[in-house]
């Protein structure tokens, strides 16, 4: 099973949190595969990624670009196939309320939800259950003055 963490936007928003996200999971040598609602936000949020300040290199790619075994973070509005991310992630990022079928393709799963969106919260709960249900590690983290702080 899958660890599924739920990221609770309180302080940024997704495209600050999100890069920051990102790097940790290429600092420790990770890949990561980023699933968004739709094609434009796919696009905006590509060109933010390499304009990004901190930090300042997320090497990634996109359908458009192609290559996808040779991105360490590919971008994408499809759900991973049966053997898994094209580019061989182990991480998935779900923005945009997006939910995968393929949650045990991958070791961690993070949730990133907007908080002042209660809409967003509303369908965050329902996912929450859902993971639950199917027996995932579940981990709550919420942003606070100093980052993540982990939730009971």
């Amino acid at each position: 099973m899958a660890e599924y963490g739920f990221y609770h936007l309180t302080r940024t928003p997704m495209e600050q949190a999100l890069p920051k996200l990102l790097g940790r999971v290429l600092a420790g040598g990770g890949r990561a595969m980023v699933r968004l609602a739709s094609t434009e936000r796919l696009e905006a949020l590509d060109a933010a990624l390499w304009t990004c300040p901190d930090p300042d290199w997320l090497p990634h790619g996109t359908p458009r670009s192609g290559n996808a075994p040779l991105q360490p973070i590919w971008l994408t509005t499809e759900d991973a196939g049966p053997e898994g991310a094209p580019n061989g992630a182990r991480f998935l990022f779900l923005l945009e309320g997006v939910e995968s079928a393929r949650i045990e393709a991958f070791d961690r799963v993070l949730d990133l939800f907007d908080g002042g969106d209660e809409d967003s919260v509303i369908a965050a709960r329902q996912r929450w259950k859902a993971a639950k249900a199917a027996g995932h590690v579940l981990a709550y983290w919420q942003q606070g003055p100093r980052g993540w702080e982990k939730k009971a």
